[in-house]
């Protein structure tokens, strides 16, 4: 794993340096062969779908068909990845894609395919790119240095964009010489680059320090971890209000093409190019755009950019006066959606990245899914022009959400672990699963600062929430009212552990305040506790009780 190296927040970086990294170049080539391939696909797909006679509700599920897997598995895949090795997932997904492109092609050379079997394989498609996404993403941060972590993720929605730009117009092409089975094709030999790459890499890892959690256990504390983390939770909506809108172009982009210009599949691919186009621009200009605006006015301007998008392709009949507004769209609809993604990967320490990215495109693919069906449905029923019209409508009204919901700024955040914590010595035989366990911590605070004092405990609150605390409660002695009490549970010793472990260097400032705050003697006395029954037989090792606590260790070690 590279070093974390800690520049401070004026460091910059250069765009490229991230490709220093031989790792990071080489898959980065890769990832930009296999995403021509996608794309190319892509186009083979939407397109098959439109020639087989397809109605427009089913032409549109073809865009729904494969982000909805993202919705639906994008958790699992994000807590897989935070508790694995991210490299093994990311090549058996490889493999898996591999494996479905080749049988997608051969039943289109033998003219075998329906629409639902169309639908079926993109849904399939859709599965290995939600096992894929947070692996990759979460990854390039054991490929890079933090200081390179941001200028990384931009290079990889460039590179993306990249092959935006020129995939789907060499897409069009392939499909209107050879057919639909030759995209599908070329998407299958895409992905062998890949799969070579990371079979070849192998990263030094650090041991593992604990054993992974369960799956439902690590889902669990993902939602936790975003549920209590307020500008994640701003950043998740806005997504998914972007994608629910913003969609509506592409998912109609076969009908603009065949219906509003009167044009055919190569056509169709000029369009999918000058959108890929307009992000390649999008990008290149993200940097010098974020220097001289703040977030939220960045992403306010690339909503009503989409909207301008998404108004002229519904009401022009002009290819070319098309083509301009997929590029002002691509270009728009790059800076909303790096913008979300860097926010969230650099609001999120490394043991949750995973999760915390898989709950962001859950929601963002999921309002693309949701609006892909959407938006078919409002083409069948009032035409694919007026449909546009209204989602230009939407993307407005996402723009106007920010006056209430802004978007934090983006931080560079030292979400290192604190590794201030050691395991305390124990003088009562317990095992890992051993608990529940109850942890209090008394303060002696004056009545001066008992305002403050409460301030940074609701900040305190929501942080030991997050890392998986719970019942906390803050408790004031009655008779002695300068002394306070925090209390709060972990189901087992482990969970404790674990608990203790997810401390980070930018929460540090919250403990340094409280014993700011205590003018107690020494440091605030910290007792740790299991449960115990009362009554009955001797109880061995870990038993799970609900009455009587008892000591575990020394009281003066911090918890």
């Amino acid at each position: 794993m590279p070093p974390q190296d800690a520049e401070g927040p004026d460091s910059q970086p250069s765009a490229l340096a991230p490709f220093r990294h031989r790792i990071f170049l080489a898959v980065w080539i890769a990832s930009l062969a296999s995403n021509f391939g996608g794309l190319i696909q892509s186009v083979g797909a939407a397109w098959l779908m439109t020639s087989i006679g397809a109605s427009a509700d089913l032409i549109a599920l073809v865009q729904a068909s494969t982000t909805l897997p993202i919705m639906l598995f994008s958790l699992m895949a994000g807590a897989i990845a935070d508790n694995f090795e991210r490299r093994k997932l990311m090549l058996a997904s490889q493999l898996f894609l591999l494996v479905v492109s080749v049988a997608l092609t051969l039943c289109t050379y033998f003219g075998l395919v329906t629409p639902w079997l169309l639908l079926a394989f993109t849904f399939l498609v859709g599965c290995g790119t939600a096992f894929n996404g947070p692996a990759w993403q979460s990854l390039v941060g054991e490929m890079v240095p933090r200081s390179d972590l941001p200028a990384a993720i931009a290079l990889n929605s460039m590179g993306f964009n990249i092959a935006r730009s020129v995939g789907p117009a060499l897409g069009g092409i392939i499909v209107a010489t050879v057919g639909a089975f030759a995209a599908f094709a070329v998407n299958a030999i895409s992905y062998l680059g890949l799969i070579v790459v990371l079979a070849r890499w192998q990263p030094v890892r650090p041991p593992r320090a604990l054993p992974p959690e369960t799956l439902g256990s690590a889902m669990a504390a993902g939602i936790r971890y975003v549920a209590m983390s307020p500008n994640l939770g701003v950043v998740l909506l806005r997504g998914a209000v972007f994608g629910i809108a913003a969609i509506a172009v592409q998912a109609l982009m076969p009908l603009i093409a065949r219906d509003l210009i009167q044009g055919g599949p190569l056509t169709f691919g000029l369009l999918l190019g000058a959108f890929g186009a307009g992000a390649v621009g999008g990008a290149l200009l993200s940097t010098r755009l974020r220097q001289a605006l703040s977030l939220e006015a960045l992403v306010r301007i690339a909503f009503l950019s989409f909207a301008v998008c998404a108004a002229v392709a519904g009401s022009s009949p002009f290819a070319l006066l098309t083509i301009v507004a997929m590029a002002l769209g691509g270009a728009s609809w790059v800076l909303a959606l790096s913008s979300f993604n860097a926010t969230v990967q650099l609001s999120s320490p490394r043991w949750v990245v995973g999760r915390a990215l898989a709950l962001y495109q859950m929601m963002t693919f999921g309002g693309m899914a949701f609006g892909s069906w959407i938006w078919g449905v409002a083409a069948e029923r009032y035409g694919t022009g007026d449909a546009l019209l209204i989602a230009a409508g939407v993307l407005v009204a996402g723009a106007a959400l920010g006056l209430r919901l802004p978007l934090p700024e983006l931080k560079t955040l030292n979400l290192d672990p604190l590794n201030r914590w050691t395991e305390p010595d124990i003088a009562v035989d317990i095992l890992p699963r051993s608990g529940p366990i109850v942890i209090t911590i008394e303060y002696a605070i004056r009545e001066a600062d008992v305002v403050a004092f409460l301030a940074v405990m609701a900040e305190r609150r929501r942080i030991r929430r997050r890392d998986g605390a719970r019942h906390w409660t803050l408790l004031r002695d009655l008779e002695n009212p300068e002394i306070w009490i925090e209390r709060y549970h972990n189901p087992t010793w482990l969970d404790y552990v674990r608990h203790n472990q997810r401390i980070t260097q930018a929460d540090a400032t919250v403990g340094e305040r409280l014993r700011e705050l205590h003018q107690g003697p020494g440091r605030p006395r910290v007792r740790r506790m299991i449960e115990r029954q009362t009554g009955g037989p001797a109880l061995g090792p870990g038993s799970q009780t609900h009455d009587l606590t008892e000591p575990l260790t020394d009281p003066t070690r911090s918890s």
